[in-house]
């Protein structure tokens, strides 16, 4: 085992003997073999609509903290086998594979980028919304890790699997809004009711749609938890009288929310930890999430959805949540809602109340160095607001940190995918000041990352002309030396200063 795709990774170097995810040697290994039969089918096959979804699939379930059943990824293997067929092709086997540094950092970089691509393809999917181009560049990507490509062919592949990583996201954003409405600034509580309730972690909201109208009228509350937590802001969603709230904050708190909850939990994709027994009885998971002895509810068959009844019918039996919180957080500041705002917005930057905005969105984790975002968000200047997705939110967006001309200090534009409407709206502000660069916007960015989404998320951003990003609290293990360097002189990339936050916060002021 070799594995060093998350920020988790040991000594920042790679983990060898188990994941710190909790993922083990053997699932980590069978994980290199599905990889390495993608390849193969990239090579042998190509892609259709078919053969595409379930090569993005497959990607997603190796995706840090999505699947830890090695029946099933197993299984897919089988699958991938017989998609592909006889053939005489080659494809390494696992990332060590590759002797040369930078080249094999700049083909894993790659394919941390087409993982987190892989997973908003598929949630894309789920609701219909699928494109040919972005199933091509997955595979031709794929066959790109297994050529000895030189260091500037994989750059340019890298920069275009960003662009791709925008179409991608684009499109999820299409899905989510043409199926659920445009994102409303909503408050959700974050209280608990007196009724039992079933919990929905992960990020599919279809899956948690089709939980609601099942569950309705049966005497039980739907809560959210962590990147759920904006579905409260779809219409489609929150008219749902009893999608109650959202239960705890981000993906690392499972261990002592999911006991707390009392009733079932739904895991929908990523991010699942080792389950517990404190709820191991009462915890399912679905689509491309798993894990061993865990009851998985099964994909839709033509024209049906998903059959939540045992889940439903478990609920009832148990007690109501017990309370953790109770107070509200807002969310649903997508770029429909905040750009409806750009008036006011460019006139609070022209006044000076807004000074500059701090991109703070990203991923949280369990490490006690994420405190720094915390830290962060607390010292910034009064006169700064905080641009967030994903679930680094819960660093700071239950603080008490005020508006500006009733402008909410943190505005929060959903799940990780989310980070789309962010750049939009940056976008958009450039135009309306009438700027020929995004980056002489007074705009900062402090981003956290912690897995393969938040790669192509970056990469995104790089392709989108963004510069200047910090990224921490680790600068990822899998960028060698070479390739960090690049990134650093052509992109302006830099790690976060963990040991003094206000050192960051004072060169972003300045716009460094």
């Amino acid at each position: 085992m070799f594995c060093f795709q998350c920020q988790e990774a040991l000594g920042n170097t790679g983990c060898t003997a188990a994941g710190a995810c909790g993922k083990k040697a053997e699932t980590a290994n069978r994980m290199d073999e599905l990889l390495r039969q993608l390849k193969l089918l990239a090579l042998t096959r190509k892609p259709d609509r078919e053969l595409g979804l379930f090569v993005v699939q497959s990607l997603f379930m190796t995706i840090t903290n999505a699947n830890f059943d090695e029946a099933r990824i197993a299984a897919q293997l089988e699958r991938a086998k017989e998609l592909t067929g006889p053939t005489a092709a080659q494809a390494p086997l696992g990332v060590l594979s590759c002797a040369n540094e930078d080249i094999r950092s700049l083909r894993e970089l790659l394919t941390y980028g087409l993982k987190g691509i892989a997973a908003y393809a598929d949630h894309a999917a789920m609701l219909g919304k699928e494109d040919d181009a972005i199933y091509e560049f997955v595979f031709k990507a794929l066959v790109a890790t297994t050529r000895e490509l030189s260091a500037e062919e994989l750059t340019a592949l890298v920069l275009e699997c960003g662009s791709v990583a925008v179409k991608t996201m684009a499109l999820l954003d299409e899905a989510n809004t043409t199926t659920y409405g445009n994102p409303e600034i909503t408050q959700v509580k974050t209280g608990v009711g007196k009724r039992p309730g079933i919990l929905i972690s992960g990020h599919d909201l279809r899956d948690l749609a089709e939980l609601l109208e099942q569950s309705a009228d049966s005497g039980i509350d739907i809560y959210t938890h962590s990147e759920m937590l904006p579905a409260h802001a779809y219409p489609e969603l929150k008219k749902y009288p009893h999608l109650y709230g959202n239960y705890g904050s981000a993906w690392h708190r499972q261990n002592v929310e999911f006991a707390a909850f009392n009733g079932p939990i739904l895991m929908t994709t990523n991010c699942i930890t080792p389950v517990q027994a404190s709820y191991r009885d009462r915890i399912f998971t679905t689509g491309m999430a798993g894990y061993p002895g865990v009851p998985h509810i099964a994909d839709r068959t033509p024209g049906k959805p998903k059959d939540f009844s045992a889940i439903i019918a478990l609920a009832k039996q148990c007690p109501p949540p017990e309370p953790l919180e109770d107070g509200v957080v807002t969310c649903g500041f997508a770029r429909n809602q905040v750009l409806a705002l750009a008036d006011k917005v460019v006139e609070a930057v022209k006044s000076g109340a807004i000074r500059r905005f701090v991109v703070m969105a990203g991923c949280d984790g369990r490490h006690k160095t994420r405190e720094y975002f915390t830290q962060v968000a607390e010292q910034l200047p009064k006169d700064t607001v905080i641009l967030t997705a994903g679930c680094a939110k819960y660093r700071y967006n239950k603080l008490n940190l005020g508006d500006i001309g009733g402008i909410p200090r943190v505005l929060d534009a959903g799940q990780c995918n989310d980070c789309y409407s962010l750049a939009v709206i940056a976008l958009k502000l450039k135009e309306a000041f009438g700027l020929d660069d995004v980056n002489k916007l007074p705009l900062s960015f402090d981003i956290a990352w912690y897995e393969q989404k938040a790669v192509a998320v970056l990469l995104a951003l790089l392709a989108l002309g963004f510069k200047g990003i910090r990224l921490g609290p680790t600068l990822p293990a899998f960028l060698s030396p070479g390739v960090a360097k690049v990134l650093v002189e052509n992109f302006g990339i830099k790690p976060v200063t963990l040991a003094d936050p206000a050192s960051d916060i004072e060169a972003m002021m300045q716009g460094k």
